[in-house]
């Protein structure tokens, strides 16, 4: 049995909560927002992230974040990529003993346009940098969180913690595979945000299987280019953190970030469609980092582009779409 806190109470959170209780570890929930906590204390389930999914009665739940954090051994970090800072800056002088911490978000910091686990570097003391992992993959909490088969990965320079973290969340319906490429999988987890979006106003349109199949395709390839550009095994894009994760959220249901690119593709603006949701779509950020990052680099992104225009600049979602058909003739090349 493993000690266990989970930072952050969204639906990432719960359903990691009730997957490692479910495996026999002692888990408590960590809510920055004391009447939310209570609220959850007393229901039992989020009603709005996660509706109908039960938090077990072991899980303690708790917006005492210096209580949460003593004697554990594993520190899990669900966050939405712009709280991973400030959760990471809070935690950093009220670490106990010597926890693995896991982050389980999928983002790029938008100023710094810096991965999760870089962020969490710069803050934590460095002693810890060697006890930091990431979790990727495709992993709708609302599929984990009622146990439906799902295969995720998780990627450490240190391999002795990638195995750790394995082991602790592997059971009969999570599998967990082992990576040594960070840079890959955290990047691969961010940027198909960004081509879900994508696939997303294909839907808005009304477009078909043809053109969702193109959108996977060529987005993946200029997912790989950045990766490969910025450090990272091409073979990654290939596997559950890339391509899997992709397909993932580019067709499911319970993706924000495709039914944000298709209310998008219905003429609604950025705003109105935020306004409506009441979960955090990633790939809004993301796109302003992806974006700034293939300029900085000199990558072509030319689906992350009309994604940009889309969103930040009011871009008519058919002429973006009109644009990348028209593009000069190329030979196929996958990075």
């Amino acid at each position: 049995m493993a000690r266990i806190a989970v930072l952050g109470a969204g639906s990432w959170g719960v359903a990691t909560s009730v997957l490692l209780t479910s495996n026999g570890h002692e888990v408590v929930l960590w809510e920055f927002d004391e009447k939310e906590a209570r609220k959850l204390n007393s229901l039992r389930e989020h009603p709005t992230k996660l509706p109908g999914v039960k938090i077990p009665a072991e899980v303690k739940i708790t917006s005492d974040l210096n209580a949460v954090l003593q004697g554990k051994d594993l520190l899990a970090l669900p966050l939405p990529s712009h709280t991973m800072r400030e959760v990471s800056r809070k935690i950093a002088g009220l670490l106990d003993g010597e926890p693995i911490i896991l982050s389980l978000s999928k983002g790029l910091e938008v100023k710094s346009l810096k991965r999760m686990s870089e962020v969490m570097a710069e803050e934590l003391p460095k002693e810890y940098h060697r006890k930091l992992a990431v979790l990727s993959g495709p992993s709708h909490a609302e599929e984990v969180a009622r146990r439906l088969p799902t295969t995720i990965t998780v990627a450490s320079d240190n391999e002795e913690v990638a195995e750790e973290v394995q082991r602790i969340f592997m059971n009969d319906y999570f599998r967990v595979y082992t990576h040594d490429d960070v840079v890959g999988v955290e990047l691969a987890g961010s940027l198909k945000n960004v081509i879900a979006i994508a696939a997303g106003v294909c839907d808005g349109l009304g477009f078909g299987d043809n053109t969702k199949g193109a959108i996977l395709a060529r987005g993946l390839a200029e997912i790989a280019r950045l990766g490969v550009k910025l450090g990272a095994d091409y073979r990654t894009f290939s596997g559950l953190a890339g391509m899997g994760d992709l397909v993932t959220t580019a067709m499911s249901r319970y993706s924000r970030n495709r039914h944000l690119g298709e209310e998008i593709g219905r003429g609604k603006s950025l705003d109105r469609v935020l306004s409506e949701m009441t979960m955090v779509a990633e790939g809004v950020k993301t796109t302003q980092s992806a974006y700034a990052l293939a300029r900085k680099h000199r990558v072509e992104m030319p689906i992350t582009e009309q994604v940009y225009l889309m969103l930040f600049e009011g871009k008519n979602p058919r002429l973006a779409a009109e644009e990348l058909m028209l593009r000069e003739p190329k030979s196929e090349m996958w990075i």
